[in-house]
């Protein structure tokens, strides 16, 4: 074989291992364990890298309910631009992967697919929690209060960076409580929209 075609299939052969060895971020750390049952009830979303439909989101809470059949019923509801806006709600379900602590789930918008929920920090009160995915696309600081201390924040933002994300991404979510209007937390009539 001709010393240029060696040549360029080792170049070829280095790039692809190169592109292999870098082809995705490594998988995102769960919690150990979490008491799933302690996890249930309202989470209001205090900042994150959001989906679309969550970009313009205000007064943002999701809600966990365990279903008799171990599956987690969750509601997602906000308000799309601003804090008079209709309240919109997303009904997802989370399965918790097996052998995993209770910390990854997937969380099913439309049948079959399900994407990826990782419980990446979670404080020993449970209440403050940040969930991430592996592909660092999206990540979500949620506390049971709709407002932190700016020191826990400020902790938090670190702990987000500190899993592969770029903070500069993050968005906060206003929260202004108590409502002016239907709390969105309990609001029947909500519209649905899709994460």
């Amino acid at each position: 074989m001709p010393k240029s075609k060696r040549f360029a299939g080792l170049t070829v052969l280095a790039v692809l291992a190169a592109l292999a060895g870098c082809s995705s971020p490594p998988p995102m750390p769960a919690v150990d364990n979490v008491d799933i049952k302690r996890f249930m009830g309202d989470w209001y979303v205090i900042a994150g890298i959001p989906t679309w439909p969550e970009r313009q989101s205000y007064n943002a809470v999701e809600s966990y309910a365990l279903l008799p059949d171990g599956r987690i019923q969750t509601t997602f509801r906000y308000r799309h631009g601003g804090f008079d806006a209709k309240v919109k709600t997303m009904r997802p379900v989370g399965t918790v992967e097996p052998d995993t602590g209770n910390a990854i789930w997937g969380m099913q918008f439309i049948w079959p697919i399900q994407a990826e929920y990782v419980i990446a920090y979670l404080d020993d009160d449970y209440q403050q929690t940040i969930i991430g995915r592996s592909k660092r696309d999206y990540v979500w600081i949620m506390a049971r209060t709709p407002s932190l201390p700016p020191a826990d924040y400020a902790r938090l933002v670190e702990k987000v960076r500190e899993l592969g994300y770029d903070t500069a991404e993050l968005r906060q979510v206003p929260q202004q409580w108590p409502e002016q209007g239907p709390d969105p937390r309990t609001y029947p009539d909500a519209a649905d929209a899709t994460r």
